[in-house]
């Protein structure tokens, strides 16, 4: 049965006290709508449909930037969950399967659930996604009886028997397009908000003779993200999961505790973390590795063998081959680094290409912005670049060639040649003792007016 998704990314988040979208809020180093997006993409929808509205502009540039051909549907009033699944219907013309509606401030739902979810459509019309709740608060409550799920009760609307029902609703729905479209278009506002529930689309469709299946998953897999205080939980989450499947596939956390990874951080096998490492969006580390303590590392590919810090820098772009050595005290930044190469100490490289086996002397920088453009550095293999040297892009060091300590390479340097690039030195008997004497007496003079 063909899939797609709507993901409801409407609303504004009024308690989260941001200018920011909610569902644009990060968790793991990407949006709150990134982690339900994903957890759906596994299901291999035929297409995905978005439902933005405030902030559309923002929230529809993170959805395609997580999915390039997401479909965006708006909501210009938020009328309820009803009304903003009904937006979706132009995007999913001519569709014919299930829908399962998701939520860009619910990161938690695990695509185990929602396939569960997916065979349960095959017994019912419509299946919800409910959740034993340790303290069932204000949910909406799932009567259910034989199997079948009866209605959903509001809080408000419910007896003393119905909230003592611990099955909660977790607002998750999976039906039939045309049929979820049909009920949507039945569903009443005549409630104290005024709004178009999706909840209502139950009793509608019990009414047509339709039975209503609920899948139960754990409560953790529900968690929204309304406040900050949630979101900061919801991260605590996320990290001890993620560093917890680390473990799991053969990854070296010298202290998981202290390690955050992003969504998408992918690590091999064998590979060794230290202490206070920050994953950002974008990396890759592959087995055999090391990352030493108190790197951070963004946009960037570490192969087999190489060792970076502690105290580093990998920036977007920055490309690793295998054995490179890049340590304390270095950024480096779009740049590819060949197999052996050495960045060791308290150097910047930016916009280059570094050879295999070329070693990079401590305090060097490629000089890359002139205040408009960048431009790149390109060091050859096995060069040698003096300590304190400042490579001035655009501009080559050729293969075997070496700079002096302390250079400024401006130009060219060709194959095997050594650039000595810096002023000659001269020294002055005396000068120093009687420069310090006078502005010492200047110092005084200024002091005693």
């Amino acid at each position: 049965m063909p899939l797609s998704l709507v993901i409801l990314a409407a609303g504004l988040g009024s308690r989260m006290n941001s200018d920011l979208p909610k569902v644009l809020h990060p968790l793991g180093a990407a949006p709150l709508l990134a982690h339900a997006m994903r957890a759906g993409a596994a299901l291999g929808p035929e297409r995905v449909v978005v439902v933005t509205g405030h902030g559309a502009a923002e929230v529809a540039q993170a959805a395609r930037a997580e999915n390039p051909e997401a479909l965006i549907a708006h909501q210009a009033e938020q009328l309820g969950t009803a009304h903003a699944v009904a937006q979706a219907r132009e995007a999913l013309a001519g569709f014919s399967g299930d829908i399962i509606v998701l939520y860009g401030d619910t990161p938690f739902v695990s695509p185990e659930t929602l396939e569960a979810v997916v065979a349960a459509r095959g017994r019912h019309g419509v299946v919800v996604l409910g959740f034993e709740a340790a303290d069932p608060g204000r949910y909406g409550r799932l009567v259910t009886q034989d199997g079948t799920l009866e209605r959903i009760v509001e809080y408000k609307d419910a007896s003393a028997e119905e909230r003592a029902i611990t099955l909660c609703n977790s607002g998750v729905i999976c039906a039939d397009a045309a049929l979820l479209f049909d009920l949507v278009d039945g569903v009443g506002n005549a409630n104290a908000a005024g709004e178009y529930y999706l909840t209502d689309i139950i009793d509608l469709a019990r009414a047509r003779g339709l039975t209503a299946g609920v899948v139960a998953c754990s409560e953790a897999e529900t968690l929204g993200i309304n406040t900050r205080t949630e979101l900061a939980g919801a991260e605590a989450v996320f990290q001890a999961r993620a560093r917890a499947e680390a473990l799991e596939n053969g990854v070296t956390l010298i202290a998981p505790e202290t390690i955050f990874f992003a969504l998408d951080t992918v690590i091999g096998r064998d590979a060794v973390v230290g202490p206070n490492v920050i994953f950002g969006p974008g990396v890759t580390i592959e087995s055999g590795a090391e990352i030493r303590a108190f790197s951070h590392l963004e946009g960037c590919h570490v192969s087999r063998g190489a060792v970076v810090g502690p105290f580093a820098r990998l920036r977007p772009g920055a490309e690793l081959a295998e054995d490179v050595r890049v340590g304390n005290f270095v950024e480096i930044k779009n740049a590819i680094l060949d197999e052996g190469a050495k960045v060791n100490h308290l150097s910047y490289i930016g916009d280059a290409h570094v050879g295999e086996r070329a070693n990079v002397g401590a305090g060097t920088v490629t000089v890359n912005y002139d205040g408009v453009m960048k431009h790149r550095t390109t060091i050859g293999a096995r060069a040698f670049i003096g300590s304190g040297s400042m490579l001035v892009a655009p501009v080559q060091v050729g293969a075997e060639a070496m700079t002096a300590s302390g250079s400024v390479i401006t130009g060219d340097v060709p194959d095997g040649a050594l650039a000595l690039g810096r002023a000659r030195q001269e020294n002055k008997p005396g000068l120093a003792r009687r420069l310090r004497a006078r502005l010492l007496a200047l110092k005084a003079n200024k002091s005693e007016g």
